[in-house]
Order: structure tokens, then C-alpha cells, then sequence
């Protein structure tokens, strides 16, 4: 176990927010690269022999993004999707709108050199779509490469609020792996703070019977990270099997979490506390807020207003997200 200790007095000034990345936006108006152009030869022809007797072709890709009816059965889904779990009756909700409104919100493709068309983004419209008995989608055709659409779904889906913690954990990691970009490009590319990205990553420490917990919805964000607070994958599961029996909730793991994790529990049956020295219990709550808001064990030992913040870390992953929590660059 290492240990960083941050002495007082002095003032850290709180970390400026980042600028949102630009996000998809910056993506779907990427130009396509010479080659994807040779590789859709065939697409762009037959969409110049259509264009030449019907000005309104669904088949042809234009510049500024004008959707056209694509038909749905030739739209295969995307290998890249990052949401595992669909809630079949908000599918079916979605499904009864877009019949009496019609699909709001055109959905993205790509041509495929088969004549068929790869889902980017838009999922759950296309597949309520034909729910819905719609036999085309309105779409706006996008010419990009694997990795180009592997990045747009990715960020897409990241940008919406219904993935669960794994799902965006699991996004972010494949973001960092497939495109080898550190956590402050994965956070500048998703519009997102590095501390946030460092955190959902550190989900994926955790054991795989919790994790599935956390993906089903037992347990939440929060209390992944009050678990993550825990030494090895047997005091986490043995600490999560409790937390979910008792239908815990976060503020009661986290109190939870810190009984275990402190030491003097353990050690004072039999032992006079009158003489050791009592935690200020405004100090005793400025601790607890940092351990809940880093997700590791935080000691302050103070004395009349000067002291020192001990904050101790497992591994290089703890260090990193530590770090990026203080706004240090790592």
C-alpha cells in the first residue's frame, strides 16, 4: 500500500473544468479519406446512375448531411455497439411514437462495397422502426472508415444518458485500447472531465459477479466506488453480497466501507479511550467527504487548524485517477 501526504496550510485551488471536446459533431463532419472514396466505388456509382433519373434517391450520400429513406431490411447493426442491454418496453414506446410521429431524428450509415448499409448510430430508432412496421428510415449517409465508425458509435452512445457505469466503462477502455489514446484524449474526445473517465475505468477492477450487479442495476455508480475502496476481490465480494442483502444504500456502504477499512475499530475493545486524542468531528466529516469523493481511505490528522492529509493508493491505476481527481496532469 503506498500513501501521498499532502501537507497544510495552504490553499489547492479546485481544478478548471475542461472544455468539451467537440464530440460527434466534429466526427460526422470528418471528410472521407481518399481510400474509403476507391473502396465505395461501386455505391457511388449506382447512386449517380439513380441520381440521373430521380432527383430524390435515397441512395445518394450528400455533402451536407440531407437524410434520405434508406430501407431498413438492408441495414445490418453495428459490430461496435457499446449498449449490451435494451429495455425491451421503452423499445416499445419509442416503437408507438414513431408511429404517430413519424422517426424524429434521422439515423446514421455508412454504405457497405456489398450494396447494404452498416448501422453507426441510431439503434434503437432503426430497431423500433421496424417494430413500428416502417419499411424504410430516414438516414444520413456518412463515407468512413472502420475505425472512423468504431469512434462515432463509441462517442455517440458515451453522449447519451442510458448506458449503465459497465457499459460506459467498458466504451471508455475501448476507446484508450483501439485508438491508443491516453485518459485525457478519451476525455477530450468525449466532452467528459478525465477525473469522470478515470473512475468509470476503475469499474472494471472490480470483480466480475459485481460487476454484473452494477450492469443489472442492484447496485449503483456509487456504490461501485465505495467497494473500489476495498483490498482485494474477496473483501469486495464478501462486502457486496452484504450491501445488496440489506438493500444498502450508497450513503450506508460508504459508511459501511469505512468500517472496514479502519484499523482502530478493530483495536479498541478493551482499550481506554479517554486517552487518546478525539478527531475534531468537523475534520472527522471533511474525511469522509474525501474518501467518498476519491474512493480511497483518507486520514487527516490535525492539530489546532495545521496538520497533514494522508491519502493512500493500491496500485498505479489508483494513483492515476487520484490524480486526475486533483487535476494533475499524470
Amino acid at each position: 500500500m503506498s500513501r501521498i501526504e499532502v501537507k497544510s496550510p495552504g490553499k489547492v485551488e479546485a481544478p478548471k473544468r475542461r472544455a468539451l471536446g467537440k464530440g460527434l459533431e466534429s466526427l460526422l463532419s470528418t471528410p472521407a479519406p481518399p481510400e474509403v472514396v476507391v473502396r465505395s466505388q461501386a455505391f457511388a456509382a449506382r447512386s449517380a446512375a439513380h441520381t440521373a433519373h430521380n432527383a430524390d434517391d435515397p441512395f445518394v450520400a450528400h455533402p451536407g448531411g440531407t437524410p434520405r429513406e434508406v430501407p431498413a431490411d438492408q441495414i445490418d447493426s453495428n459490430p461496435y455497439q457499446t449498449r449490451m442491454q435494451v429495455d425491451e418496453r421503452k423499445l416499445d414506446e419509442l416503437a408507438r411514437s414513431i408511429v404517430a410521429n413519424g422517426v424524429v431524428q434521422p439515423i446514421i450509415v455508412r454504405p457497405l462495397p456489398n450494396g447494404r448499409f452498416q448501422l453507426i448510430a441510431g439503434e434503437r430508432r432503426w430497431r423500433a422502426s421496424i417494430k413500428a412496421g416502417k419499411t424504410t428510415v430516414p438516414a444520413i449517409l456518412r463515407q468512413v472508415t472502420d475505425e472512423q465508425a468504431m469512434e462515432m458509435t463509441i462517442v455517440e452512445n458515451l453522449q447519451r444518458a442510458d448506458l449503465n457505469p459497465m457499459e460506459q466503462a467498458r466504451a471508455y477502455d475501448r476507446l484508450g485500447r483501439d485508438f491508443h489514446m491516453t485518459q485525457e484524449q478519451v476525455a477530450q474526445r468525449t466532452g467528459k472531465d478525465r477525473a469522470t473517465v478515470a473512475n468509470f475505468l476503475r469499474l472494471l477492477r472490480l470483480p466480475v459477479a459485481v460487476q454484473s450487479k452494477v450492469e443489472s442495476g442492484d447496485l449503483s455508480f456509487g456504490h461501485a466506488r465505495a467497494l473500489l475502496s476495498l483490498d482485494g476481490a474477496e473483501e469486495i465480494l464478501k462486502a457486496m453480497t452484504k450491501v445488496v442483502a440489506l438493500s444498502m444504500s450508497v450513503r450506508q456502504t460508504e459508511t459501511y466501507v469505512q468500517g472496514l477499512m479502519d484499523p482502530e475499530k478493530k483495536r479498541n475493545k478493551g482499550e481506554d479511550k479517554a486517552n487518546r486524542p478525539q478527531l475534531d468531528p468537523n475534520v472527522r466529516e471533511a474525511q469522509d467527504r474525501l474518501q467518498r469523493q476519491l474512493g480511497l481511505k483518507v486520514r487527516i490528522e490535525d492539530k489546532n487548524g495545521r496538520g497533514r492529509v494522508l491519502i493512500e493508493y493500491s496500485g498505479l491505476e489508483d494513483f492515476d485517477a487520484l490524480m486526475a481527481a486533483l487535476g494533475a496532469a499524470v
